[in-house]
């Protein structure tokens, strides 16, 4: 038995695939709507805020500490390429006394598998306090070297220029060597940098070497002549 064309039963249902589509672009619509409200509007900023609440905590109990990374490259004039967090660095000594302030001033601290550095999250940023950088410790006289600038609207600590770039070079090895990272920096900070003073602190390792053969090569600096 066939089914005439003007069956009813062989029509299209109301309301039909064409209501069921519509169903499903309306709810995926409403479940993209609500990820987007849950993400940070402007990740720069979430992480320029939550580098200013935890400065501003150190900087009340009177801390040592300076900003390092990528936000401390922003301070001293790079541009605003963020990492994935914001990163300080204080002294072994002084980890317990800051991890103590954090606590009191609402954020959760813990001891990665690393036992180089504590993490803390602040705005739902991680946020790195540092106690050895680029495998040497922190040390009162970097610490000293640190300069204050404004971070936004908060003034603090930030790594010298120097000691920022050399931490940064230094990072390199044969497991990790981000040159597209770096260069930015040092084009942006090339004028406050002791450039010979990173030659003498990293320049023997063959990432570093590389790296700052680069920057000769780009003009970036001058060729390093050697001392006889």
């Amino acid at each position: 038995m066939t089914q005439h064309a003007d069956d009813p039963a062989s029509a299209p249902h109301a309301g039909g695939p064409e209501l069921r589509l519509a169903t499903v672009t309306r709810q995926a619509e409403e479940a993209e709507a609500v990820v987007s409200a849950e993400l940070p509007r402007d990740r720069t900023q979430a992480i320029l805020e939550a580098t200013k609440q935890v400065g501003t905590l150190l900087k009340q109990q009177g801390h040592r500490f300076a900003l390092a990374g990528s936000v401390a490259a922003y301070a001293h004039g790079a541009g605003a390429h963020f990492q994935h967090d914001t990163d300080f660095c204080v002294r072994a000594e002084d980890a317990d006394a800051v991890a103590g302030t954090l606590r009191e001033g609402g954020l959760k601290v813990w001891t990665p598998p690393e036992d180089w550095l504590l993490k803390t999250e602040c705005f739902g940023q991680p946020v790195d306090i540092i106690l050895r950088l680029a495998h040497r410790p922190v040390t009162t006289e970097m610490l000293d070297r640190a300069v204050e600038l404004p971070v936004d609207s908060v003034r603090m600590p930030v790594l010298s220029a120097t000691d920022l770039v050399s931490s940064l070079l230094s990072a390199f090895s044969e497991h990790y060597c981000d040159f597209g990272s770096v260069l930015p920096v040092a084009r942006a900070l090339r004028e406050k940098v002791d450039w010979g003073q990173v030659r003498r602190e990293c320049g023997d390792e063959p990432m570093p070497a590389a790296f700052l053969f680069l920057l000769e090569r780009l003009s970036v600096i001058p060729p390093w002549k050697e001392r006889p």
